[in-house]
């Protein structure tokens, strides 16, 4: 079963100073390790709700990678992808497949954490690339998650968010996305009035993802698109009741 947004990656140049940066804007940091292809190291920052922002970065970024998030640094920081929560992959990447979704996986994926615990997990992508950018990939973990996802103090932070509602993603195509989106999620999403442009709103278990089409390209959610491409544009945190798209303030 798709239980929940896993977590929402995040590329940074600089680990050290990401870190240090999201810890003034009121975060609380915790370090992840290094991934098994030796490749790049993250730090998570991780909600009472389970699911967590992973700050990645790159260990030479200064050199060419064979990462499917490399081209990526062109585009300078900020969010790229996000994952999705499977506790049954197998079961599940047979009803996507069913619903006639393009899958790569599963895999196997790993990270060794600064107190040289190890975790494992597997992820399974979803026509990535060329593809729908609007679409996750799905991860089951394979050792405990309480050892890949930091709880307790780890949870708790002095800017006040608890939990993440939703995340908005931005496409050029809304009928495509939510098409996506509707065989990922298993049902239809609704219409939201907004003034950036068309929006449709899917239900994940206690959260929600969100698809925008900007109705001016010369619009901030447009330049947005124009410059970074299809994915990932707003997080929507909460500290309790409901947050929707759009809500709230800016950090």
């Amino acid at each position: 079963m798709l239980r929940s947004i896993d977590h929402i990656v995040i590329l940074v140049r600089d680990l050290g100073q990401a870190s240090a940066d999201y810890a003034r804007a009121g975060f609380t940091v915790t370090p992840g390790g290094t991934h098994a292809a030796g490749t790049t190291h993250n730090a998570l920052i991780s909600f009472g709700d389970g699911t967590y922002f992973e700050l990645i970065a790159f260990l030479d970024h200064d050199q060419s990678q064979e990462h499917r998030w490399w081209d990526r640094t062109a585009d300078g920081e900020g969010l790229i992808d996000y994952a999705i929560l499977s506790d049954d992959l197998n079961l599940d990447a047979g009803e996507l497949r069913g619903r006639g979704l393009a899958m790569e996986g599963p895999g196997d994926g790993g990270r060794v954490r600064p107190d040289g615990q190890r975790i494992a997990w597997r992820p399974t992508m979803l026509r990535r690339g060329i593809g729908n950018p609007t679409l996750p990939f799905v991860i089951e973990d394979v050792t405990a998650r309480d050892l890949r996802v930091p709880g307790g103090a780890a949870e708790r932070h002095p800017l006040g968010a608890t939990r993440v509602a939703g995340l908005t993603l931005v496409t050029n195509n809304l009928d495509e996305a939510a098409a996506a989106l509707t065989s990922l999620l298993g049902n239809p999403g609704e219409d939201l009035i907004v003034d950036e442009g068309a929006m449709l709103r899917f239900t994940l278990g206690d959260q929600w993802l969100a698809v925008l089409q900007p109705g001016d390209a010369n619009s901030e959610v447009g330049q947005y698109l124009r410059a970074r491409g299809e994915g990932p544009y707003e997080i929507i945190l909460a500290a309790g009741g409901e947050a929707g798209p759009g809500a709230g303030e800016l950090l």
